[in-house]
């Protein structure tokens, strides 16, 4: 083979080489673009399954502290009416009591 033609097919195999490194650049940064946005969407849906965990969560805990409030009232409620109807009671007591001894001091000065 002649000079010229092994410089030529020397030019060819660099323009081959430098055009498959070209093609390789292209396809990594292809890759790298395509992995970056996939990456992106991974922490979207984890961003987004997140809020609505944490949504979730707090609702559920609205209703165990509302469940647990409501409970609370009607507990209260019940102490409130119990201690009513003891006083009521016990205001009939005394009063009965005090109108004894108001008889009884009205009797001992007649």
């Amino acid at each position: 083979m002649a000079r010229p033609d092994v410089l030529e097919e020397v030019k060819t195999a660099e323009q081959e080489a430098e055009e498959i490194i070209a093609q390789a650049e292209q396809k990594r940064e292809e890759l790298i673009t395509d992995a970056r946005r996939e990456a992106e969407e991974i922490r979207e849906d984890a961003e987004t399954e997140a809020t609505e965990l944490k949504e979730e969560r707090l609702a559920e805990a609205r209703e165990e502290i509302e469940a647990e409030a409501d409970e609370i009232r009607e507990k209260g409620e019940a102490q409130r009416e119990k201690l009513t109807n003891r006083a009521a009671t016990r205001e009939e007591e005394v009063v009965e009591d005090i109108l004894g001894r108001f008889t009884e001091a009205v009797d001992a000065q007649t």
